[in-house]
């Protein structure tokens, strides 16, 4: 199954053949139900929502689901053919996602090209020096293999974002088992009060990068995709176009 994170009630897109997709309410606990399944069912972290964002969607897939593949996607933002389109007809249907897989290990969304390297990217708003090296030391301790990894991605300047991925099943939960364990070992060192408001969805920040470092590592065969976000507005379908054209002459 394919599950659409959503905080709140939301038209689902008008797909060829919407079967395989299901709405994830994310950070449920004491809200009011949307009529979706809920992150704060079975073994669940939804509590820890307001700075673990889909997260606690992606913890929730692992805990409490056997599909024989598993995706995650958000309410606006879905697997599609076109960057630069907001049409529901280009997302991508289940059966097309299943039938990549047959020749690539994972889908994960396009590349995003920075201006600076990866590292220094995060530092601009996400987190700090001293969280930043409080992560690497976690990594290191937990999975001293992955360091190389690490410190490689995070000198260049390419990342994929948004959380968002599908794969089968053994991939999807080894990939959950060792970001929950990073994070759950990071949490503790940090003091969220000493972050504003949008460093606080610090480990969704986080999160995204470590997705980068975990297939690096694995040497995954990935198939990148375009990401249809039915909210794009004008201005955002203009900065992304203007990205895509300095990084051609760049390079």
């Amino acid at each position: 199954m394919i599950y659409i994170a959503t905080h709140k009630k939301f038209n689902m897109p008008t797909l060829r053949d919407s079967q395989g997709y299901v709405p994830l309410h994310v950070g449920a606990v004491g809200k009011n139900s949307l009529g979706y399944t809920g992150d704060d069912t079975g073994d669940n972290i939804s509590l820890k929502n307001p700075h673990y964002c889909e997260l606690t969607g992606l913890y929730w897939i692992w805990k409490n689901t056997e599909d024989e593949y598993k995706g995650l996607v958000h309410y606006r933002r879905y697997f599609g053919k076109n960057n630069l389109t907001s049409n529901p007809s280009k997302i991508y249907t289940y059966d097309e996602l299943v039938t990549m897989l047959s020749k690539y290990d994972i889908v994960l969304p396009y590349i995003e090209y920075f201006k600076q390297t990866a590292k220094e990217e995060i530092l601009i708003e996400c987190c700090t020096e001293e969280i930043f090296d409080k992560l690497r030391r976690s990594v290191q301790r937990l999975y001293p293999e992955y360091i190389e990894d690490f410190d490689d991605f995070f000198s260049q300047n390419k990342c994929y974002l948004f959380n968002m991925m599908f794969c089968r099943r053994e991939l999807f939960d080894k990939y959950s088992k060792w970001l929950f364990d990073i994070l759950f070992d990071l949490e503790p060192k940090i003091d969220l009060k000493n972050l504003n408001a949008y460093q606080q969805r610090l480990y969704g920040f986080l999160s995204e990068r470590l997705l980068n470092v975990w297939v690096r590592h694995n040497n995954l065969k990935i198939k990148h995709l375009p990401v249809v976000n039915l909210e794009m507005g004008l201005k955002e379908k203009i900065l992304l176009i203007l990205r895509r054209v300095k990084h051609k002459y760049a390079n």
